[in-house]
């Protein structure tokens, strides 16, 4: 079967729809965690937003392989949210919830019974991304609601992405003792080389 025409094109095109719109909003999601000082949940909606960058460029290079220089229609709906830093992990949480349990797997099931095995192998893969995506920001917004995002029981390592300096303990400084930088620029430090 030819990918034009069908319904596994039309699906990698909604696919880097989503993609694209999710770089985009994470990237404002990033700002608003930054105006908030949580500076280690910026780095990680921007982290996540170039891992959306990547998912959508691997789908636009199938669509680019056989349909260079045509359009095709799509119908699909994306969320509009911008809140505060909790608010907007949620919503994120939800939209990868929703593509790792729905849309992938589905997009996955038709690709293969469209004959296109290696499309369906990415979408499969890229489902499994999302899942994390979803685990992490959920384990972010229940720390933070919880007010423990800077706080373990146990005692941990704690990084700051400034300068790189090491705190070990069961919460991480409210300011970094090497650089003066405030408590949202820790992070735990895992390391396993």
């Amino acid at each position: 079967m030819e990918l034009k025409g069908s319904k596994t094109a039309t699906n990698l095109m909604t696919a880097f729809a989503g993609e694209c719109q999710a770089v985009m909003r994470y990237k404002m999601y990033a700002s608003q965690a930054k105006k908030e000082g949580l500076e280690v949940i910026q780095a990680v909606f921007e982290e996540t937003a170039e891992n959306e960058r990547a998912h959508a460029n691997r789908l636009y290079k199938y669509l680019k392989e056989e349909l260079n220089d045509e359009g095709i229609t799509i119908n699909a709906e994306y969320p509009v949210h911008l809140g505060d830093t909790l608010t907007n992990l949620r919503a994120a949480a939800e939209g990868e919830e929703y593509e790792h349990q729905d849309m992938y797997p589905k997009f996955a099931e038709i690709a293969k019974e469209e004959g296109f095995k290696a499309i369906a192998a990415t979408l499969k893969e890229i489902g499994e991304v999302e899942e994390h995506h979803d685990k992490r920001y959920t384990a972010l917004a229940d720390r933070l609601e919880k007010d423990k995002l800077f706080e373990r029981d146990e005692e941990v390592y704690w990084i700051c992405l400034n300068c790189g300096y090491v705190h070990k303990g069961k919460k991480a400084p409210k300011k970094c003792p090497a650089c003066d930088h405030p408590q949202g620029f820790f992070k735990v430090l895992l390391e396993d080389y």
